[in-house]
């Protein structure tokens, strides 16, 4: 399916000399002077290779069919993450360079939607916000209530994130899953 350049997003799939890219990056930018040009970083499926490539906002680009479907996270070994279809129980294993940053915040069980290229996994949708356990951080520092400062903190995923002053060890908090930033405490 042939779509323009400036509608190509994040996430998408697309298609070119036979080969398959996902999408990283996306940015339409229209100089003060001249055309408006796509820039568009992507990734080869078949082997990881990051290209950059710049179209002109009206250029027609390849993009390919993908299907979107929940899975279940099941487990991680040496071939990769293993995911489960929840209507049919198909289970697929993606391999680590499609999961990227996304795989300290898998948790088991976890609902992800996986997109296919046929049977080809090609990008993952984590949930906005994981639940995590701070397993270490700075002391908490009586009567600094309402600091706007943050302290580092080291989850129990490995990730450090900042923390306000009144998170100690042993607090589950939210995080977003895009950038491991803090938002709340957890309300289990």
């Amino acid at each position: 399916m042939k779509v323009i350049a400036s509608s190509i997003r994040k996430g998408n799939v697309i298609e070119q000399d036979g080969k398959l890219y996902v999408v990283l990056t996306a940015e339409n930018i229209h100089p003060g002077k001249g055309t408006p040009v796509s820039q568009i970083e992507m990734r080869r499926i078949s082997d990881g290779v990051k290209i950059s490539e710049r179209y002109k906002t009206t250029d027609q680009v390849e993009k390919a069919t993908i299907e979107d479907h929940n899975y279940n996270y099941l487990y991680e070994d040496a071939d990769g993450f293993h995911f489960m279809n929840t209507e049919n129980y198909d289970q697929v294993q993606v391999p680590k360079d499609v999961i990227g940053n996304a795989a300290a915040y898998l948790q088991e069980n976890m609902t992800v939607k996986l997109s296919l290229h046929g049977v080809l996994p090609v990008a993952i949708q984590m949930p906005q916000r994981a639940t995590l356990e701070v397993v270490e951080t700075e002391p908490v520092t009586k009567g600094q209530t309402a600091s706007s400062s943050y302290k580092p903190a080291i989850l129990s995923n490995g990730v450090r994130t900042a923390v306000p002053p009144h998170v100690g060890v042993g607090t589950r908090i939210v995080v977003m899953t895009e950038d491991g930033s803090y938002v709340e405490r957890a309300k289990d």
